[in-house]
């Protein structure tokens, strides 16, 4: 069994106990319990066709964990753990990368928000984690997924995909397509700022959903998780991200949302994320906060759409439709979001 051998390389027992873990939409996670020594351990196969280049992750990983321990960071710290032979990376038989991570004991991940004080907490602990790894001096941190928040390339990709796109998939996107090519310079200003150096470059997580923090019984934080997107990039991103996922009141997928913006949750977001990088931000990046919401909310949507005129090949789905109705979705989110800071040009016409 590929697994067993695996497990053999980390901990040399076949005395364990495996439970797969499925929140996760990129790696293959599972649970490992080592019953000889009673230990628990995070254990991961590395999707190596979107991370094409693992190494970079483990060596970011290491980095972030040097700078989290010298600078007096508040939360626990995620340690990848090492093979017998002194791997943090191991092959299977197919070539696919392993690895292994210390796991927290009583934590609990949350797939959605369970209240505006767990938002407030979850939105304070990225905010601490981001102001401690954004030093004067910051590493050589390299990014695990090249043009992941090329702008420019996304919107050449709708293009492209709108272009070529099966007339019965443009047909039934024709609202949604109409919707998004009114907003295709929202970017604009974005890329603007990167291109001039108006807006600086730091390390930023990237995927600050609120299953990637562990908290407590009490719902109180303990640390952050999955580290595997760190790059170089606005910080406004993870504002923007978190927005886009903290403040949707429907699943994500519900194509027949309305009104699921929360506003409450908004407040409460914003105040945590400036909990420990206000003073850190420079005046254009805290003028922009607001934007980056809308922005964020938009390039998910544009792949949502992008993903479904291509015939659905990115993206995981369950019914035909599915990507348009995620389109559906975040394009509900941003007239709120949109009508909530006053931007009221913005108009549904969907019928």
């Amino acid at each position: 069994m590929e697994v067993n051998e695996i497990v053999n390389a980390f901990i040399g027992t076949n005395n364990y106990k495996l439970t797969p873990i499925t929140d996760g939409l990129i790696n293959t996670t599972y649970l490992l319990e080592d019953q000889d020594q009673e230990k628990k351990f995070i254990l991961q196969k590395i999707n190596s066709h979107v991370f094409k280049q693992p190494e970079v992750i483990v060596n970011n990983h290491l980095m972030i964990n040097e700078m989290l321990r010298t600078n007096d960071y508040h939360f626990q710290i995620i340690e990848p753990i090492p093979s017998l032979d002194h791997k943090l990376l191991v092959e299977d038989v197919n070539g696919q990368p392993w690895r292994m991570l210390s796991f927290i004991e009583n934590s609990v991940t949350f797939l959605t928000v369970p209240s505006l004080q767990t938002a407030f907490e979850a939105a304070k602990t990225f905010s601490c984690f981001l102001a401690t790894v954004n030093t004067e001096k910051l590493p050589a941190i390299e990014d695990s997924l090249p043009n992941f928040l090329n702008f420019e390339k996304r919107i050449t990709d709708y293009k492209t995909a709108l272009k070529d796109a099966q007339p019965h998939l443009k047909e039934n996107a024709k609202a949604e397509i109409e919707l998004t090519n009114q907003l295709l310079s929202l970017p604009d200003q974005w890329i603007h700022m990167e291109k001039n150096n108006q807006i600086p470059k730091r390390i930023i997580h990237a995927d600050v959903k609120i299953s990637n923090i562990l908290f407590d019984q009490n719902h109180k934080p303990l640390a952050v998780i999955d580290l595997d997107t760190m790059m170089m990039a606005p910080v406004l991103y993870d504002f923007g991200t978190m927005i886009q996922s903290y403040t949707n009141t429907t699943k994500e997928d519900d194509g027949k949302a309305v009104n699921n913006f929360n506003p409450e949750m908004y407040k409460v977001v914003k105040e945590g994320f400036l909990f420990y990088l206000k003073e850190k931000l420079t005046p254009e990046e805290s003028e922009n906060l607001d934007y980056a919401a809308q922005v964020a909310i938009y390039i998910q949507e544009l792949r949502f759409l992008t993903d479904y005129l291509n015939g659905s090949t990115y993206y995981s789905i369950t019914h035909s439709e599915h990507n348009l109705d995620r389109t559906k979705n975040q394009l509900e989110l941003l007239k709120g979001l949109r009508e909530y800071l006053g931007a009221n040009e913005f108009e549904s016409r969907r019928a």
